[in-house]
């Protein structure tokens, strides 16, 4: 029994496939790459791997010229690896895309009855994966910026969860102190009637649905819990504003922290 391979249609799958990992690398690893870089490294790489199968070795050296030599020229090239760990945590993913990316195309292997299904599937299979990272990145990102706070009010003592968000901007028109914004379903943890809170007032606000007004009212103290190494951060009389819809929907947080807070 003997195989028959088309040299042309392997090296243009290996193109395609090897573009693919290296393009999906580029991102995760934020190499920063250009895609003629990548293209290039990625034919060099797809030349390597058929005068590997065309020159006579044992499977041994074949197998080594493929999982380590050819795949390291790819790398290091392509996303121009400059140190041992950088290139062993490239290494680790290609192998674990490579991995993801055989999987998803594994589960369509029955309708890739010709070639051009074969390309459309791998393409596919790699935004997929893009959409997975983008996905867990901004949850790990978000989990990251999630902190607790320890509010001191009238109530008494309260511990919450907190979104330290940069895109809060809003201040108090008067003061110019930053504003906090709360949970209306958490509001009433803190205060049963926030008019009768200290420094109560309206203050206007933009939102995606026009001009807006705030209720802000002030609290004793607010300790804001950043880690270890960070330690505490004590905040005299922060200012918060009741927001009009549930921050989270999950209930992973409570407050979204104005970054003013900390300069202020």
């Amino acid at each position: 029994m003997y195989y028959e391979l088309y040299i042309d249609v392997f090296f243009l799958e290996n193109l395609m496939m090897d573009s693919l990992l290296l393009l999906a690398l580029n991102h995760i690893l934020k190499s920063g790459r250009t895609r003629g870089r990548i293209f290039l490294c990625a034919g060099l790489g797809s030349l390597l791997t058929c005068a590997a199968v065309a020159v006579p070795l044992p499977g041994i050296a074949k197998l080594f010229l493929f999982h380590v030599c050819i795949n390291s020229v790819m790398l290091i090239l392509g996303l121009k690896i400059r140190s041992i760990p950088q290139f062993v945590r490239a290494f680790i993913l290609l192998y674990a895309v490579s991995a993801l990316l055989g999987g998803i195309m594994q589960i369509f292997r029955p309708y890739m009855r010709v070639a051009s299904l074969f390309y459309c599937t791998a393409f596919g299979s790699y935004l997929l994966i893009m959409r997975i990272w983008k996905f867990f990145s901004h949850l790990a990102g978000q989990q990251e910026n999630i902190l607790e706070v320890t509010l001191y009010t009238s109530e008494g003592e309260i511990t919450a969860r907190a979104l330290w968000d940069t895109g809060n901007s809003l201040r108090d028109f008067v003061t110019n102190d930053p504003v906090n914004i709360l949970d209306p379903g958490f509001l009433r943890e803190i205060t049963d009637l926030p008019e009768a809170e200290k420094g109560f007032h309206m203050i206007p606000y933009r939102c995606v649905g026009g001009e807006q007004v705030m209720k802000v009212f002030r609290i004793e103290k607010m300790c804001v819990h950043t880690g270890v190494c960070g330690g505490d951060r004590w905040i005299q009389n922060p200012m918060f504003g009741i927001g009009e819809e549930t921050l989270s929907q999950n209930k992973e947080y409570e407050i979204i922290l104005n970054p003013g807070i900390l300069s202020s």
